[in-house]
């Protein structure tokens, strides 16, 4: 063996033992009904592993990485049907049992993930420096990281809500930053302000919170006693970092404290993988008319869709001139048409990125609004659910398409906007300059989730990043107790003159009333 080769060699092995000496070992856990929520939390998991970590990713649903790192570990927790989470998105409840119905669905999945075996032997058998919690409003499974000793760090699909944000301790600034569930442009007017005020208030903090908490606290206690685990407060109290599916350059603006960090596009590859020959072929042969890219994401199936908007989708797609390229997840199709291919599964972030796609037809689920803004792609919105009209508003708003509201829209209206959208080169415009904006940034998403995951790891949690906020309840936090002190003050002070006032004018009335 040559001297190079040794040389080579023996850098390599070296390589190798200071790499496996530096890696951590992550618990990347991700008990979500929803596919699209895992494809952000394990895009999370996937940068760690490539990064050299030993990374285990427990989850509901199958995860579709192409090629994952060798120290990329997947286990999946059977048992589950997609198909009550697509109901409730589809067709959700009365408004008034909206929440405890969701509440179910959601502890449901968490709770039983939790109990599942594999995830029982992780629990009794391994350890980890680190876990990575997908949440999704199941804070009893902060007994996870108190089981292993070890920082946790949450990811999430949107920008943060309040229930995140009270975790942190990140200002809700309710006078101007809106509410997920609100829609308001920035700055407010004074009754956008109003609603915002109530919404935040009244429906997120003194409603949902305190019920969402009655509910965590009860499954907490119940999976993790206190005689061997902290308390569901302590716990709430101990969240190292919150990851957030977001980019401050999408809006709204808002301050964040140093423990939410922004890793918005974190599932966009760097670089599209090949496509697959039929899809190539498809795409490249569209030089005329272009292709029309058409998914309402990985929870809504065609089947679960109320059959007259289905008719309607089907109809204005079958009139374009364009080839409709159409994620179709159910085994009968709603209809045949020349310039349509149904397939079960579509490649969404590699199909984006090819010039000869003209439109993409989305119910404007984040990660697909993301990824749509990243490549420059003008959008039609069918919103049906949660986000998503937010979502689609804000594109709206910024120039980047147009939208329905699925509940009354027809073939005429679907079919007028995706022309609109398709004719006037204005959308397009927009979106690509946006898309110039989104990708400047000092680190990607991936580099910035890997480098903050780290300094967590390095600093064994990172205490020093946490808020005081977090531990001051609500009359502490907005100063209640500080005026109604100073009110004290002031009615004391009041008094103390008042009386003074009286006794000195009873003094003089006496000395006049003699002099008289």
């Amino acid at each position: 063996m040559s001297c190079g080769i040794k040389i080579v060699l023996a850098c390599f092995v070296l390589a190798t033992l200071i790499s496996s000496n530096e890696s951590a070992r992550i618990l990347g856990f991700f008990p979500t009904p929803s596919k699209s929520h895992l494809i952000i939390h394990s895009s999370v998991a996937k940068a760690l592993a490539e990064q050299g970590h030993d990374v285990t990713v427990v989850s509901t649903h199958k995860c579709t990485h192409k090629n994952p790192p060798y120290r990329y570990f997947q286990i999946d927790v059977p048992g589950f049907s997609q198909k009550e989470f697509s109901n409730f998105i589809t067709n959700p409840p009365p408004i008034h049992k909206r929440f405890f119905v969701l509440n179910d669905i959601l502890n449901h999945y968490a709770n039983t993930s939790l109990h599942q075996p594999q995830m029982q032997k992780l629990m009794a058998e391994e350890s980890f420096d680190l876990v990575i919690l997908g949440y999704f409003f199941n804070e009893f499974l902060l007994g996870v990281p108190a089981h292993f000793k070890c920082p946790v760090i949450l990811s999430f699909m949107i920008r943060t809500v309040t229930q995140l944000n009270q975790l942190v301790g990140n200002p809700e600034e309710v006078a101007y930053v809106p509410s997920v569930v609100a829609q308001g442009k920035q700055p407010f007017g004074f009754f956008d302000r109003v609603k915002n005020f109530l919404i935040v208030n009244i429906v997120e903090k003194l409603i949902m919170e305190n019920l969402q908490m009655w509910y965590q606290a009860d499954l907490y206690n119940q999976n993790f006693p206190a005689d061997k685990y902290p308390s569901f407060k302590d716990m709430l109290k101990n969240v190292s970092l919150v990851m957030s599916n977001h980019y401050f350059i999408q809006g709204p603006i808002r301050p964040h404290v140093p423990a939410v960090i922004e890793i918005g596009g974190i599932q966009i590859k760097s670089k599209p993988d090949p496509l697959p020959e039929d899809l190539k072929s498809i795409l490249d042969n569209a030089t005329e008319h272009g292709v029309v890219y058409f998914s309402l994401g990985s929870n809504v199936q065609g089947s679960t869709l109320e059959p007259a908007k289905l008719q309607a989708i089907f109809n204005a797609l079958a009139k374009l001139p364009q080839k409709v390229l159409w994620k179709w997840g159910d085994s009968e199709v709603p209809g045949h048409s020349p310039n349509i291919i149904f397939k079960n599964w579509l490649p969404q972030d590699d199909i984006l990125p090819h010039p000869n796609v003209r439109l993409f037809i989305t119910h404007g689920g984040q990660g697909s609004v993301v990824e749509s803004t990243f490549h420059g792609v003008p959008m039609v919105g069918i919103p049906i659910f949660g986000d998503q009209i937010m979502n689609m508003d804000g594109v709206v708003k910024q120039g980047f398409g147009l939208a329905v509201d699925y509940k009354t829209f027809t073939e005429e209206d679907l079919s007028s906007l995706i022309d609109q959208v398709l004719n006037d080169r204005k959308y397009k415009e927009n979106i690509q300059k946006f898309a110039t904006l989104y990708k400047d940034r000092p680190l990607n998403a991936q580099e910035t989730a890997v480098f903050w995951a780290e300094y967590v790891l390095r600093h064994h949690g990172a205490p020093h990043m946490q808020s005081p906020a977090v531990h001051l309840n609500a009359f502490q936090l907005h100063s209640i107790d500080v005026i109604g002190f100073l009110l004290a003050c002031l009615y004391i002070v009041f008094r103390i003159n008042k009386f003074i006032f009286l006794f000195v004018k009873s003094k003089i009335w006496k000395v006049k009333s003699k002099k008289e």
